[in-house]
């Protein structure tokens, strides 16, 4: 695994990223680490971002899956090394396309939504977690960020947020985690069928295997908008997230888990109002 090897950075430590796309870099080792970037091409400077974010965390094979009819600019598409054509299904088939075409040599995988950014560097510090303890997934903190890159708000996830997101709130940040490929795999990969909570799904899986581990850094920006997936359809996420949840518990605890899933979903809520009014605070 080859990459830039920057300073320890922490949760405080500003964090930069580059403002144009910048070429793939062309090196004889065959990249380890392979992301997918879902898009449907139609937001060109949160695309350009997301991948000169990548290029500047480490050396990644980076594939986008996007409609055959969206157009991508020149420059950008000289920073990818590969384009899928989206099935049409949904997202979880669009990011299961993209991470089934990655080459042989990629072992772990991940995805990043088309407005959503990696830290510099976190690249080959999550491989190093991931090879260390054999993981199934490696993951930081997140910081939540509008539409222009202000922080909003500071995911300060830790150990305790994997054994949580069985029955409570999912803060397991999915941007910036690294999967090991052979066990999403083994797992089937993302439910297709699911519209929104498929990565709260997939790290339930993951959990069952061996396990999750987090690095106490900030390792992903997530753009909190109503063009976002999940904020847009928040009442909908909400909703799936929790029958996720129920799905994957013992039988035994399937029916009485509704006493807590519903005040639940509600504090899930109240916390995106909160963050919505900061957002808007702003103008």
């Amino acid at each position: 695994m080859t990459g830039v090897i920057g300073r320890h950075r922490t949760s405080r430590d500003p964090v930069s990223y580059p403002d144009r796309v910048t070429d793939a870099p062309d090196d004889d080792q065959p990249p380890f680490v392979g992301i997918v970037v879902p898009t449907m091409g139609d937001r060109p400077r949160f695309i350009s971002e997301s991948i000169s974010s990548i290029r500047a965390a480490g050396q990644a094979h980076i594939t986008v899956v996007k409609p055959r009819t969206a157009d991508l600019d020149g420059p950008l598409v000289a920073s990818i090394d590969q384009i899928v054509d989206d099935p049409g299904r949904g997202l979880a088939a669009a990011i299961n396309s993209g991470l089934n075409a990655m080459p042989e040599t990629v072992r772990y995988v991940s995805w990043l939504g088309d407005d959503d950014r990696l830290a510099p560097d976190c690249i080959i510090r999550i491989v190093g977690e991931l090879d260390r303890t054999g993981a199934s997934v490696v993951y930081g903190r997140c910081r939540y960020i509008d539409s222009e890159g202000s922080l909003l708000w500071l995911n300060r996830s830790g150990r305790y947020a994997s054994p949580l997101m069985r029955v409570g709130p999912q803060l397991v940040p999915q941007p910036g985690s690294l999967m090991r490929r052979v066990d999403v795999e083994a797992v089937g990969g993302l439910d297709e069928t699911l519209r929104w909570a498929f990565d709260l799904d997939l790290l339930l899986k993951l959990s069952g295997r061996s396990g999750l581990r987090f690095i106490p850094e900030t390792v992903a920006d997530f753009r909190w908008h109503e063009g976002s997936l999940s904020v847009g359809g928040r009442q909908g996420s909400v909703g799936e997230a929790s029958r996720v949840r129920r799905r994957h518990l013992p039988a035994l605890l399937r029916a009485p888990s509704i006493a807590w899933e519903v005040p639940m979903r509600a504090l899930i809520l109240a916390a995106g109002r909160v963050l919505d009014r900061r957002l808007s605070s702003r103008g």
